[in-house]
């Protein structure tokens, strides 16, 4: 008995000790008034620094384009981007708080780390690298240089990086493109280029992609409407 009141007594410090740990170890929680504490619901998923996680469902978000994230992060809320766990996180934040979000997650520069596809065959690389940064001429596929950057970290003000994303997310995402699935304000760039990629040329430029060493500066590049190849409505805010 006399051991099983000790136990009982000691019970509530060690619950204690161990909240306190946990609130050193989670300094966000701290004052919840602050952007680390609102975005917790996204590192879930996407890492604490938006990393991206080894799930293939889930991408990084860290670095990207503010006004990306912001036009995604619409998106979801307003139902024009469909995918169950985000639509219902975001279903009721204002704009404001969505750009908070935005600006929050583009300004954080975390080690990209690659996702290579194993053995690649040789065809497929030289056709994955022919595409994204030569494009074809024949099909009316441009470049992915020509909107995404020279070193794939993503334009001003709503191009999305590709490096650092697994090809299995790079894959869906042009599928559903392809497919009408995902769609962007109107002139909508990436259903033309995704509707004249083939299910070749979509494992191509993925499998390319993942293979590609992390740039040094992960920054987007500034916005630079000449070199993009036809009008994209993602470089417009949504409303």
């Amino acid at each position: 008995m006399s051991r099983l009141r000790t136990f009982a007594l000691l019970l509530p410090l060690a619950w204690a000790a161990a909240a306190a740990a946990q609130d050193a170890a989670t300094p966000a929680f701290r004052d919840l008034d602050s952007v680390e504490a609102r975005v917790q619901g996204c590192v879930t998923c996407h890492g604490q620094s938006g990393q991206g996680t080894q799930d293939g469902y889930y991408p990084r978000i860290a670095g990207k384009p503010a006004g990306y994230l912001y036009n995604q992060l619409v998106a979801f809320r307003d139902d024009d981007r469909r995918y169950p766990p985000m639509n219902y996180l975001v279903a009721y934040l204002p704009d404001a708080y969505l750009h908070e979000i935005a600006d929050y997650f583009s300004k954080l520069r975390p080690e990209l780390v690659s996702h290579p596809v194993p053995n690649p065959a040789p065809a497929v690389v030289a056709r994955g690298a022919e595409l994204a940064t030569k494009g074809d001429l024949a099909t009316g596929v441009p470049a992915c240089v020509s909107c995404h950057g020279a070193r794939l970290t993503g334009m001003e003000p709503g191009v999305p990086g590709l490096t650092g994303l697994r090809p299995t997310y790079v894959t869906a995402q042009l599928t559903r493109w392809r497919t009408g699935d995902r769609h962007a304000p109107e002139p909508d760039c990436m259903k033309r280029v995704a509707t004249r990629l083939s299910d070749p040329d979509i494992a191509a430029v993925a499998t390319w992609l993942s293979l590609q060493p992390p740039p040094r500066d992960l920054a987007p590049a500034k916005a630079n409407i000449d070199r993009m190849p036809f009008a994209c409505g993602s470089q417009e805010a949504r409303k």
